[in-house]
């Protein structure tokens, strides 16, 4: 066992100091020890009979000395943040399996929420993790990583807290590679527009026109079984408005017959008003149905459409895919309009029509 020495100590006291550090040495030994004078006052200790009042007295006289060790050199971190290809690339040591992972971070979209969610997906025995300024100010999930990498901060993976510093963002250097760029872009997409444009338009024409064609190939059958359907709801709904005529004018005729030749006017007055009554009753039930006033084009046209969409169905007629390709088809021509404009192709109104 060393003796730690201190200049403060006087003669006497470290005396006192080296006798009671030959009792401790040998309390085990259980050495009996005696004291021996020297030439000069010095007191040496040799073999005599353990005296337990000789070590308490040392012991009393002993005075009480603390050693406090510290360090000036900082705490070491397991998490670095460094810039990879322009994105912080955050690298730490998952406390479960003792592995370096990294974490490559989109600083303007990802959240320190969404951050801690991948660092738990990698190391499921991850329960504690939080995010604090320097000064213990704790940060939300909801915060953008690109506010946390701003400044130094700490990062608490279960019991253990390390202090990170990242590294000056890039967007400096970025910014001003993007203001040298700029003017280089504008240029290249001018000799683009210069030397291609006339090119691209032909292209984008013959592809128009193909799809067109295209369309127009699915369309023609389609547009045969429509033809045939639509003549067959036209005869259909025809027939029905003579029909309702004939019956019309049957009424009339009857009502007529009864009042000059069987019976009188006064008997037939009130059959008359209540025919009238119940038809105004048929018009508004009519209106509940269909949210339509009883016009008698509309209700042509209704008719029509139900007796359509019934022989559709029969003849198994896609009516959804027609209006799909007849859409896509409308579309088109108004693409292809378009780009024959006089302002794409940079020719006069009169010149775009000779070409037509």
């Amino acid at each position: 066992m060393a003796a730690p020495t201190d200049k403060r100590l006087n003669s006497a006291d470290r005396a006192i100091f080296l006798e009671a550090a030959q009792w401790i040495r040998h309390l085990d030994m259980r050495t009996p020890l005696r004291h021996q004078r020297r030439s000069g006052g010095e007191t040496a200790l040799s073999p005599r009979p353990y005296d337990l009042t000789s070590a308490r007295h040392v012991r009393r006289r002993l005075p009480l000395c603390t050693g406090v060790l510290y360090s000036t050199l900082p705490a070491s971190s397991d998490v670095t943040v460094q810039y990879n290809h322009g994105l912080p690339v955050v690298t730490l040591t998952l406390p479960s399996r003792n592995e370096r992972c990294q974490f490559t971070i989109k600083p303007m979209t990802t959240t320190v929420g969404q951050f801690f969610k991948d660092i738990q997906k990698e190391d499921q025995g991850i329960d504690k993790l939080a995010a604090m300024s320097t000064d213990g100010t704790m940060f939300s999930s909801s915060t953008l990583m690109n506010v946390l990498l701003k400044n130094d901060f700490q990062l608490v993976l279960n019991k253990s807290t390390h202090h990170v510093s990242p590294p000056p963002p890039m967007e400096n250097l970025q910014t001003e590679c993007s203001e040298q760029l700029d003017p280089i872009k504008c240029m290249v997409h001018d000799l683009h527009t210069v030397f291609y444009y006339d090119e691209y338009l032909l292209r984008k024409e013959q592809k128009f026109i193909q799809k067109l064609e295209n369309l127009r190939e699915e369309l023609l059958p389609l547009e045969e079984v429509k033809k045939n359907i639509m003549a067959l709801a036209e005869a259909r709904t025809t027939r029905l408005k003579w029909v309702g005529l004939a019956l019309l004018s049957t009424q009339g005729g009857a009502l007529a017959w009864l009042t000059w030749w069987v019976y009188s006017w006064d008997i037939m007055e009130p059959v008359t008003y209540f025919i009238t009554y119940g038809s105004a009753i048929s018009f508004y039930a009519y209106f509940l149905l269909t949210k339509l006033d009883y016009v008698y084009p509309e209700v042509s046209d209704r008719q029509f459409l139900h007796i359509f969409y019934k022989k559709a169905k029969v003849q198994k007629f896609d009516i959804e895919k027609y209006n799909r390709l007849k859409h896509e088809f409308a579309e088109t021509e108004e693409s292809l309009r378009r780009l024959r404009s006089p302002i794409q192709l940079k020719l006069p109104i009169e010149e775009l029509r000779e070409q037509e």
